[in-house]
């Protein structure tokens, strides 16, 4: 057993010291029980996870209890993953110690296996597809396009926000400059009749008043205990085009999108507004290009007949090239499409 290996083993995955049990196992047991056993909610679990099985392995030879609800090959097969990975796992400098670096061990030792056996052995483990293993290497941002009309810079984002792969509610602080100017009256006096009421612990007048404030498109956050009246915006990513949720990858696509803001400010340069009533803007989180992310990890196509941008065209290319994401399939539908064909059904 490597170093690497014994230590996550050994320390990371080491069994709890309270309850009963001797020889250490029976505690590991109640541990993983507590996090969903193999279902790890937080990734570096599973990381600890897969090392204590391969550990498990090479003293037993006996591949772990529950795999083969996830994939499709005999134990006799998945036997012989173990013995890969435990061989690549020894011969890797310097090991792998992240989430995405033993999912993508995992794909590279058993790239010539079935698809479904190597995601169903990531699922087991809770760790990312193949598609989230895809390094992203993000330069400068691009400079400011011709054609924005303003900058917004976002609230952090709630879980809630994303509706698929290419949209997503943001909220700016009327405490800014260029919201300050344009907050409609009667959505100032209802926010402060609002803080009076719920003083006042008059519940029912202080939630008709928020209706109030969100009927016109605004909102009271609460962030870090205080109370922040914001203005909601509907963005539509530029230049791109996420698969319908009922599509190949549209599920991965919207978790992709909301893996990468939910919880964090956004700065977002606003184009144009579309039919629907969204902005369409060009969103960056912590210095990355969301949609350049998006579109390297073969999760959106380049929306070409509404964004010539050349940089799009080259990032979907390069993730067709690689056959990354929903470019795994050789003939993937496009979105617009899809909608039409089902306009044209109705």
């Amino acid at each position: 057993m490597g170093n690497a290996l014994r230590f996550l083993y050994g320390e990371c995955c080491k069994p709890t010291t309270t309850g009963g049990g001797g020889g250490g196992g029976g505690n590991w047991v109640n541990q993983q029980q507590s996090h969903g056993y193999h279902g790890f909610p937080t990734s570096t679990a599973g990381v600890s996870a897969l090392a204590r099985d391969i550990h498990h392995f090479e003293m037993t030879s006996q591949v772990p209890e529950g795999l083969g609800k996830h994939v499709v090959s005999s134990k006799k097969a998945q036997s012989n993953w173990y013995n890969k990975l435990s061989e690549a796992w020894g011969q890797s400098k310097p090991p792998p110690n992240s989430p995405e670096e033993v999912s993508r061990l995992i794909v590279n030792t058993l790239k010539n296996h079935k698809k479904a056996d190597v995601e169903g052995l990531l699922s087991f483990y809770g760790l990312p597809l193949p598609h989230s293993t895809v390094e992203v290497n993000v330069g400068q941002a691009p400079p400011v396009p011709d054609g924005v009309k303003y900058e917004l810079n976002t609230l952090p984002v709630d879980a809630k926000a994303v509706a698929d792969g290419d949209t997503v509610t943001v909220y700016v602080s009327t405490l800014d400059p260029r919201e300050a100017a344009c907050v409609p009256r009667d959505v100032q006096v209802a926010a402060v009749e609002r803080a009076k009421a719920r003083a006042q612990r008059n519940y029912t007048k202080a939630d008709a008043l928020h209706k109030q404030i969100t009927d016109a498109g605004y909102r009271m956050l609460n962030i870090q205990n205080e109370e922040i009246l914001a203005r909601k915006y509907r963005i539509r990513l530029r230049g791109v085009d996420a698969p319908e949720s009922s599509m190949p990858y549209g599920k991965e696509a919207k978790e992709e999108l909301g893996n990468m803001v939910i919880g964090k400010p956004l700065r977002v340069l606003i184009y144009d507004e579309d039919r629907y009533g969204r902005y369409v803007g060009d969103i960056y989180c912590n210095g990355v290009f969301v949609q350049e992310q998006m579109l390297k990890k073969g999760l959106v196509w380049h929306y070409v007949a509404y964004d010539k941008r050349p940089e799009l065209e080259k990032w979907e290319k390069d993730a067709r090239a690689k056959r990354i994401g929903l470019w795994a399939s050789a003939h993937p539908e496009m979105p617009w499409e899809y909608r039409k064909n089902r306009r044209d059904k109705r």
